[in-house]
């Protein structure tokens, strides 16, 4: 029953007051996600949304820290992504709420500003970069994926305020890059030193709570061909036409990565768990001429429990096995190239007070049982289960079209999870009143 599940140490007036708060700042919630819209914050672009998260974050008063990637550091750390020319070398930033007496759980909450490029501008009804609600929605490029759960951090430590509190515990709240690519702006966070009792980033998970995701790998394969005119193509190797025998073969590692499934809990029953996308293919010099190279650029997910290397061996053993195989490639074999995403999956265990916190807090906010599920992309989360070994909750808003055209996230939704993240906050960490710059206490 909800009596039952109601939030432990918080009153009813105080939920009713947080809940409330919320809603009255949901329309500048909602400016301020546009705001993060309007930043093209793709892949090595994001310094100047850093700079604006950087000062809005100031300007509530927050303890400030801004620093670069360390690549050193990040290359020695086993889950470390691979650095390539287009890493990102914008700054990772951190706000600190530091309370007047510590007696609460501490707790990182964290959302990254790198967005994936939007692909062709006229495939949109809106412009990506320029923010449009429309009903319940509001569309544009990583408006869901995650600069809304990036405004909802900020603004359920804004609620408390606006009610004369604020957490009773430490909380970091960590602005990253390289997300969509490496992770290493996470890793980069765990490398600093920030650690907390708990995590919790609100990615668009359809109001549900992320129980296992897998691991995710990047890499190239580089194919060269013999260039000739085409008159006399028979005498030549086209490296786009050996480009594509190389993924058929990667397609049949991708079926046997599916079939391992059997027996593994939270992906048995997934009809495709794993999958292979080849994201870039680029090749040849001239329409007229046999191509004399390719490139291929490519993404797979592995399961929790495998090691990225164990995974990025058998990957390479794929290609350099067929290619002794194949008449051409046989003495021009690929080129293989770990690029990007170097990282393990996790499962969160159930039964944590976390979890239990959060499954209350829900509850309250939206009168259902919280539900888990297991996501098949990538997660920061990942950094904090596996090296924090602290609980990494991943919870956030509805929303369609991530990474596609016409990405959308829901406002009823991402007010109720706003409302959600509040209460989390105010059990999980304690509530204190907020003291004024004058050492009187706020009304509440």
């Amino acid at each position: 029953m909800l009596w039952e599940l109601s939030l432990k140490g918080i009153s009813e007036f105080e939920r009713r007051a947080i809940a409330r708060s919320v809603h009255d700042g949901f329309e500048s919630q909602v400016e301020y996600t546009q705001a993060l819209i309007r930043f093209p914050s793709t892949r090595g672009n994001e310094h100047t949304i850093q700079d604006f998260v950087y000062r809005a974050f100031r300007k509530r008063g927050y303890a400030m820290e801004r620093f670069a990637m360390d690549r050193e550091a990040l290359e020695r750390h086993p889950g470390g992504g691979r650095f390539s020319v287009d890493h990102s070398t914008a700054p990772i930033v951190v706000a600190i709420h530091r309370p007047q007496s510590e007696v609460g759980r501490s707790l990182i909450l964290q959302a990254h500003v790198d967005v994936v490029p939007p692909g062709p501008s006229t495939m949109w009804t809106h412009p990506p970069f320029e923010p449009v609600v429309e009903g319940d929605w509001l569309y544009g490029r990583g408006g869901a994926d995650m600069k809304a759960g990036h405004a909802a951090n900020l603004f359920a430590l804004d609620a408390l305020r606006r009610v004369g509190f604020q957490p009773a515990a430490t909380v970091y709240m960590q602005s990253v890059v390289e997300e969509e690519s490496t992770g290493n702006g996470a890793l980069m966070t765990h490398l600093r030193g920030y650690s907390a009792d708990a995590v919790l980033i609100p990615e668009p998970e359809d109001e549900k709570l992320v129980r296992a995701n897998v691991g995710v790998i990047w890499f190239q394969v580089e194919v060269r061909g013999i260039p000739v005119h085409v008159r006399e193509m028979g005498s030549g190797a086209n490296a786009i036409d050996a480009a594509y025998r190389v993924v058929g073969e990667l397609r049949q590692l991708e079926a046997r990565w599916n079939e391992r499934k059997a027996g593994l809990e939270h992906f048995e029953n997934e009809e495709h768990p794993i999958n292979l996308n080849v994201g870039r293919i680029e090749g040849g010099d001239w329409a007229s001429s046999v191509p004399g190279w390719c490139r291929l650029e490519c993404r797979i997910s592995i399961y929790p429990g495998r090691s990225a290397d164990d995974a990025a061996r058998e990957i390479a053993n794929c290609v350099s096995d067929f290619a002794r195989r194949d008449p051409f490639l046989a003495n021009n074999p690929p080129i293989v190239t770990f690029n990007g995403f170097h990282a393990e999956g996790y499962v969160l265990p159930p039964g944590s007070e976390a979890e239990t916190v959060l499954g209350r807090a829900h509850q309250e906010a939206t009168g259902e049982a919280l539900r888990t599920f297991m996501t098949a992309g990538y997660l920061d989360t990942r950094v904090y289960a596996l090296y924090d070994r602290i609980p990494a909750l991943c919870y956030g808003p509805y929303s369609e079209n991530i990474h596609g055209f016409d990405e959308r996230v829901s406002l009823s939704s991402l007010e109720r999870i706003t409302v959600t993240m509040a209460l989390f906050i105010a059990e999980w960490c304690g509530l204190e009143p907020v003291v004024r710059s004058n050492g009187t206490e706020a009304d509440t």
